[in-house]
């Protein structure tokens, strides 16, 4: 029996706090890249995380196992967390911070495609795809949603926007890799361990090969880092781990759709970012959209008579 449990007080207030935190990430991506190139930053946060993470196990007595064979589907899950990842920081240099995390938390939808299509249990329902449908109309719509800024801004912007997009299915792949490979039976540090491991590995020569290498020791440099470091890659994803075997995923998924949105009203505050009525619009379908696709369970619960 699955004991698991609907969200209390105590996981709301863990998920308000998670989503702000996530929904910070590209947003000081954003306000430091002239001090730290974004792809730099990542792949640093990666490796200070992986050093946390490892230090976290040591500390709790869980040795990382090896010899059975986990570490091939860990260096491929690393490796489409490498490229998520590279693919954010790329976009960060053309497109907003609200952009990209909009066009990020598309990644139910594509998980959803990719599990409907390994996973028998996955199988998509009729309204699950009218949510696909709805997000994709969604996407389509936030692409027209940039104004009328100049042929060049535009280009750049569009481009950026495709980079998040597809960010977002490398993420959605990402989640249908544990699911499918042996790595669903791995304690969830050892998983994560794997995902910053690899990206660091990956993401630091990458890097240098595309000249991202900017780092001026500025304190919103510094800070910057820490939070993406501390906060992001060690403490909310074991927090969000946690929460994951203690309570119902479809109620933790749905809270978590808070994300995007305050990434775009952070955007517009902190970062004084115009919010495109075509965008916003399109915004709104996408979430919708990830709502009726991850939330179907919990709203079919809804439905239920007491």
């Amino acid at each position: 029996m699955d004991s698991r449990k609907p969200l209390d007080a105590r996981a709301a207030a863990l998920m308000l706090m998670l989503c702000l935190i996530w929904s910070l990430q590209q947003i000081l991506l954003k306000a430091t890249a002239d001090a730290i190139a974004p792809t730099l930053q990542i792949a640093l946060r990666s490796g200070v995380g992986a050093v946390l993470v490892w230090l976290f196990m040591r500390w709790r007595g869980m040795r990382v196992q090896w010899g059975d064979g986990s570490w091939r589907p860990g260096l491929a899950v690393g490796t489409l967390f490498a490229l998520e990842f590279l693919l954010v920081g790329e976009s960060i240099n053309h497109t907003s911070a609200a952009h990209v995390v909009v066009f990020l938390y598309s990644a139910p939808v594509f998980a959803a495609l990719g599990l409907h299509w390994k996973l028998p249990s996955e199988r998509l329902v009729p309204l699950q795809w009218l949510g696909i449908a709805l997000a994709f109309a969604g996407i389509a719509l936030a692409f027209l949603g940039g104004g009328k800024p100049s042929k060049a801004a535009g280009a750049a912007m569009l481009l950026g926007d495709l980079l998040a997009l597809a960010a977002g299915v490398a993420w959605g792949a990402t989640t249908v890799a544990i699911r499918t490979m042996r790595l669903a039976s791995l304690p969830a540090a050892q998983t994560l361990l794997y995902q910053l491991a690899t990206g660091f590995a990956l993401l630091l020569p990458a890097a240098f090969l595309l000249g991202q290498t900017r780092f001026e020791p500025t304190p919103l440099a510094w800070a910057g880092l820490a939070f993406q470091s501390v906060l992001v890659c060690f403490v909310s994803f074991l927090v969000w781990f946690w929460l994951l075997t203690q309570y119902l995923a479809s109620r933790l998924g749905v809270f978590s759709f808070m994300t995007p949105i305050f990434g775009v009203v952070f955007g517009a505050w902190l970062l004084s970012e115009p919010i495109e009525p075509n965008f916003l619009a399109g915004a709104l379908m996408v979430l919708a959209g990830v709502l009726l696709v991850s939330g179907y369970g919990w709203l079919k619960s809804l439905r239920r008579p007491a």
